[in-house]
């Protein structure tokens, strides 16, 4: 009994007191920036920063194959009272990941019980795909000029499908915030 208490007590001490195997091989240092500046944000011509696009309403025949797109309608977040960090400062649209995002390819699914196949595809005003949900580096938001102290970010929204669709309503949201940069 003595035996087995002693050599418990040497194991509990000889594993607090020993170091880890493992050798390391590096440091991952991550940097990041808090910011003071800040803007209004007036959502597509309204003074709220929540607001609703209204897409047209379209014919399944428009959208009778994968890859189709149809409906495309602009929207703006217009940015006043900006206090710019820099005289290059600039900002733009994040657009957040969540259950109405897809995460294999950045578009909005619509709400369930109504179209099927078809998603929602954010585009900038260039027609450059916009995958929400993805990083900074990869969603391809277009940034604007915010030195002046406003800035309107201007971007296109519309149909996209991923097959022969069906007709019914086409709803879908995103969760946005401002990237100041």
């Amino acid at each position: 009994m003595k035996k087995s208490v002693v050599a418990t007590l040497f194991a509990g001490v000889f594993a607090v007191f020993t170091g880890s195997a493992f050798a390391s091989d590096g440091t991952i240092t991550f940097n990041g920036a808090l910011t003071a500046s800040t803007c209004a944000i007036n959502g597509n011509g309204t003074s709220a920063k929540d607001f609703t696009v209204k897409l047209p309403t379209i014919s399944t025949s428009t959208l009778k194959a994968a890859g189709e797109t149809a409906g495309t309608t602009s929207y703006q977040i217009a940015l006043t009272g900006c206090t710019p960090v820099t005289s290059s400062s600039k900002a733009a649209v994040f657009y957040e990941a969540g259950t109405s995002v897809d995460p294999a390819d950045g578009r909005l699914t619509v709400t369930a019980g109504g179209a099927s196949n078809v998603k929602m595809q954010l585009l900038n005003l260039d027609g450059s795909r916009i995958k929400a949900g993805y990083s900074t580096d990869l969603q391809n938001s277009k940034a604007a000029d915010i030195s002046s102290g406003s800035a309107t970010l201007s971007y296109n929204v519309q149909y996209y499908a991923t097959g022969v669709t069906t007709a019914g309503a086409a709803n879908s949201s995103v969760v946005y915030s401002i990237d100041y940069q």
